[in-house]
């Protein structure tokens, strides 16, 4: 590690810092590891705190970005400074005010509420925000610059090749799965697709229904248990619990059906993967899934908490084979085409040769 920051310590043209101060692995996290991967090929880069980064990518303490950054580019160019975090817009102004660093700073605000007042107030001094979806954009006092919707790792959530074979090396008695992903929670609508699943699958004994995420709220999960096995399909609508990150592809490429039920999220990568897996989603109008889905083209979106619909859409979806087949098609070509890590990795990259 010490190596490799002494030898990037005299790298003057590295253009862009990534801002990484939180030594916990959370989504913001992923996903600026991600994008670099990608980025760094497009443009030289450093991270800003090596929490969680391999030796792929440079590193920087907080003192070499200060050395870093002290003069312009030798192109006279400024750096640019992507902060994702409030403790990174702080960083970021206290590099550029203090140490006179000469650097301009953008802001990625992802959160679908109304911001903080000291939010507000770093905001206000950034060079440039941009949002992640729609709904994010519309709690922002100010539009921001550009709205860059987040990527998924195509070549990692692909079709299968067979789905049937699949399911069946997975120990699965069923022809067709029908998923849920994430924490488990009644925040993430599980209680609505444990409904909506008893409602359908009663008659329909092809299809077995996965809930596959760790267990927040075991009361909940218990509650379910027993309400699933009163009505006889237990065998039938199954809680994996929380896998191993190499098992959720596979996962994801199993299902026929993905139903993504959250009274709120932040992006939603779920539905994303799900439809680059080649399944069709079912999703409520949450995060960034009205801007992803175009409803009933490759995808369906239904109301928040609304248990009937969900049943209706599922019911539906189940009675129509090609119609789920021809959905889940676009869904695949839309994600490859508009929502691959690539497009978000060039699109920022993009915004950070405006910028400068």
């Amino acid at each position: 590690m010490n190596d490799r920051l002494n030898k990037l310590k005299l790298d003057f043209e590295t253009q862009v810092i990534l801002g990484n101060t939180n030594p916990k692995f959370s989504g913001v996290t992923s996903t600026m590891l991600q994008t670099s991967k990608i980025q760094k090929t497009l443009i030289k880069l450093a991270i800003l705190g090596n929490h969680h980064v391999d030796n792929s990518i440079p590193t920087l303490t907080f003192w070499q970005a200060v050395k870093l950054c002290r003069k312009p580019l030798p192109s006279g160019l400024f750096r640019i400074y992507h902060a994702r975090r409030n403790d990174e817009m702080i960083q970021a102004l206290i590099l550029k005010h203090l140490f006179g660093c000469k650097i301009k700073i953008l802001f990625t605000s992802t959160a679908q509420r109304y911001h903080s007042k000291l939010t507000c107030f770093l905001m206000s001094k950034m060079d440039a925000v941009i949002s992640t979806c729609t709904q994010a954009a519309n709690y922002l006092s100010v539009p921001p610059s550009a709205i860059v919707p987040h990527g998924i790792d195509t070549k990692r959530y692909l079709p299968a090749t067979n789905k049937a074979e699949l399911v069946e090396k997975l120990g699965f008695n069923q022809q067709k799965l029908i998923g849920i992903f994430g924490r488990v929670r009644a925040q993430k609508g599980i209680q609505i697709f444990v409904d909506a699943c008893l409602a359908v699958l009663k008659k329909q004994p092809g299809y077995t229904a996965i809930i596959c995420g760790a267990w927040d709220d075991k009361a909940l999960v218990e509650q379910l248990k027993i309400k699933i096995a009163s009505s006889g399909l237990t065998e039938q609508i199954v809680f994996l619990g929380e896998q191993k990150f190499e098992q959720i592809p596979e996962l994801f490429k199993a299902c026929s059906i993905v139903m993504a039920l959250s009274d709120n999220e932040g992006f939603g990568l779920t539905a994303l993967e799900a439809m680059s897996c080649d399944a069709a989603v079912i999703a409520t109008q949450a995060g960034a899934w009205p801007d992803v889905i175009e409803d009933g083209v490759d995808g369906y979106l239904i109301p928040i908490k609304d248990t009937q619909s969900a049943i209706d859409r599922l019911n539906f979806l189940i009675e129509k084979p090609s119609l789920t087949e021809k959905i889940s098609n676009a869904a695949v070509k839309k994600i490859r085409d508009k929502y691959s890590i690539e497009t978000e990795a060039n699109a920022l990259v993009n915004i950070y040769q405006q910028l400068q």
